[in-house]
């Protein structure tokens, strides 16, 4: 019997499908994945998408909060605290795992993707490609995981009502700004389901090429503010942060200390976490470079570890262990900074079930470089002692819009960028064509996420006074200068 050959096969079987090559069925003909997303109108209403209403077991948002607090470093938690209670915006950043719980309860067609599961309009932005193009795209994974394509549409069209009441938008400007965010996301799913499945994946957003049309689309002073973040952006590199955040003492660059915020090793007042963690790091360095790809590993190789700093980052983040690692190459004028930031379990896992992936920073690093069309060449995972950790370049020209200072057409252009974006990271990981011949061609579904939103919003409202009324007595402390 030769290699391949099935046994018993007969002389007239004929040879196997190359489908079969690959392990499961052979993939759904495009006829079959209309068929699919058809049916599931039937099974689940678009309409239906509209109902929020917490139930009577609706979990305390609160012991939600508490309980990942049991996790996280308990002296910057009231940090965390602090930063949700600035406005109700800041409050929807880092309930993500407030949200999941609602959303379990909300219809879903069964089209899993590879989810952001925290696909708040903050969380997409600017960096650098491997190619060095600024590029826009989603760059926050730290809650990833296979599920709902729905949830992470919810997710982004309430970060868009509430950041349109935040800015103090009238009702129907708020409405038209949803609906134009939900509505790119399925005019974007149909165009990538008419798409092949390179040209998918080779899809990017470059600013450069985004650039005039985004200008010709805003206003005089939206232009230049749009001008002054590219701007930004470009110069927010490894060398720009190495000025900022470093300093050259008796001879040897460290990293500068800004406590709470930023407190080098040697500063941390716990003896016993700073012997562990320098007993760890030259362990923990190589296993991290495991996970680069060889030619990246070199480079790599090619750095000298310098110093070392605990970092509060994010609303969402603020509590988990969270480092900068300043690195010199050739001489004290070529640095590396990366970060080494703490992954925990997805906020999903409860409502979904849990990752495939044992290691929280294996999955981070794994979902990053399903959804994102170009990743950090640096992105890679370790395991600590205790914690598990994903690790990119702290800056490589990152940067993003102030939200807050955007007038209604600005919102809405940038809006409807990132639910394109959105759209082409579900694209990459589930079934396009069958979500977009869900979606249809009419307006019912934003209709519906557009209610949901209103509903969600005000759900908001009343957790984030929630968050207020335990602060005031005296259930959670909150800091809220920094």
């Amino acid at each position: 019997m030769g290699p391949g050959a099935a046994e018993g096969s007969g002389a007239g079987s004929g040879p196997a499908p190359l489908g079969s090559v690959f392990s499961g069925p052979p993939p759904l003909t495009v006829a079959e994945r209309i068929a699919r997303g058809k049916a599931a109108r039937r099974e689940v209403p678009r309409s239906s998408h509209a109902v929020f209403e917490p139930t009577a077991h609706r979990l305390d948002p609160i012991e939600l909060l508490e309980r990942q607090a049991e996790v996280r470093v308990s002296e910057l938690v009231p940090i965390r605290y602090g930063r949700m209670l600035a406005s109700p915006f800041t409050f929807y950043r880092g309930g993500a795992l407030i949200m999941a719980a609602d959303l379990a309860a909300t219809p879903r067609t069964g089209f899993q993707v590879q989810c952001c599961g925290d696909a708040h309009l903050s969380n997409f932005g600017m960096y650098a490609s491997p190619e060095r193009r600024l590029v826009f795209d989603i760059n926050d994974f730290d809650e990833t995981l296979p599920g709902p394509w729905e949830w992470d549409v919810k997710r982004l069209a309430v970060s868009m009502l509430i950041a349109a009441r935040n800015n103090g938008f009238a009702v129907d400007v708020r409405e038209g700004i949803v609906l134009d965010t939900v509505r790119e996301y399925r005019i974007r799913m149909a165009e990538f389901a008419a798409m092949g499945n390179l040209e998918v994946w080779y899809t990017r957003f470059e600013v450069e090429e985004l650039l005039p049309e985004l200008r010709s689309q805003i206003g005089g002073k939206m232009r230049r503010q749009l001008d002054r973040a590219v701007a930004k952006a470009l110069r927010r590199d490894s060398v720009q942060a190495f000025s900022k955040l470093s300093d050259e003492v008796e001879g040897e660059r460290v990293i500068v200390s800004d406590p709470p915020l930023i407190v080098r090793l040697d500063d941390l007042p716990d003896p016993d976490e700073r012997d562990l963690v320098k007993a760890e790091v030259e362990r923990l360095l190589h296993e991290y470079s495991t996970t680069l790809s060889h030619e990246r590993r070199i480079l790599l190789e090619q750095f000298r570890l310098v110093d070392l700093a605990r970092k509060v980052v994010g609303v969402g983040s603020v509590g988990t262990g969270a480092w900068i690692a300043l690195f010199l190459g050739r001489d004290g004028r070529d640095p590396l900074l990366l970060q080494v930031k703490e992954a925990q379990a997805s906020v999903l896992e409860e409502f979904v079930g849990r990752s495939d992936y044992r290691i929280a920073g294996e999955r981070v690093v794994a979902g990053q470089r399903i959804m994102q069309a170009s990743s950090d060449i640096f992105l890679g995972w370790l395991v600590g002692a205790s914690r598990d950790y994903y690790v990119r370049q702290l800056r490589d020209w990152k940067g993003s819009l102030v939200v807050e200072t955007m007038d209604p057409r600005a919102l809405s252009v940038y809006g409807q960028l990132c639910a394109a974006t959105l759209a082409h990271a579900h694209a990459r990981s589930g079934d396009r064509i069958a979500i977009a011949s869900y979606l249809g061609s009419g307006d019912v579904f934003e209709r519906a996420i557009l209610a949901f939103s209103e509903a969600y919003a005000e759900q908001n409202d009343r957790d984030y006074e929630t968050l207020a009324n335990a602060v005031e007595t005296g259930r959670v402390s909150a800091e809220r200068s920094l």
